[in-house]
């Protein structure tokens, strides 16, 4: 069966709502870390992580929403995700955020590294996946960083 422009755009916002999803799942987890920390090391959370995840889960919603309006593809919403456990404490949760962040960062260079969003996609998508990729590139050193001195 041959695979067509329809199926390849459709396997992009596919693989975009997929790691929106992990950017929610991120999120959720950096929020708990955040509520078990003192408020010196949940303000530093706040600016080095969360903030940036939270900017980059609200860029990949829009950049989901824009291709897909742009081709006819139907859209979703993005429900918060559940909260995390808060019983894995503070660092677990945030490696587990750094973990999702990572994973989403992957995801992205994987569909970049494809040709898709070159060959079906749009300009606008490839600037998109280009900006998500230089916001979260960063993150899971600073999240590192952020549990070396956890405790101390």
């Amino acid at each position: 069966m041959p695979y067509t422009t329809a199926d390849a755009r459709q396997g992009m916002l596919d693989t975009v709502a997929g790691a929106t999803e992990r950017l929610g799942v991120a999120l959720a987890a950096l929020g708990e870390a955040y509520e078990q920390l003192d408020e010196q090391t949940g303000e530093r959370l706040e600016r080095e992580l969360f903030g940036p995840v939270r900017l980059a889960y609200g860029r990949s919603q829009r950049l989901h929403a824009g291709f897909a309006e742009r081709h006819a593809l139907p859209t979703r919403q993005f429900p918060a995700a559940p909260a995390a456990a808060p019983s894995s404490g503070a660092r677990a949760l945030i490696e587990s955020g750094s973990r999702d962040v990572a994973d989403v960062e992957t995801t992205l260079s994987e569909l970049q590294d494809s040709l898709a969003p070159v060959e079906v996609g749009d300009a606008e998508l490839r600037d998109g996946l280009r900006r998500l990729r230089e916001l979260l590139a960063p993150l899971p050193q600073r999240a590192h960083e952020l549990v070396r001195v956890l405790g101390r």
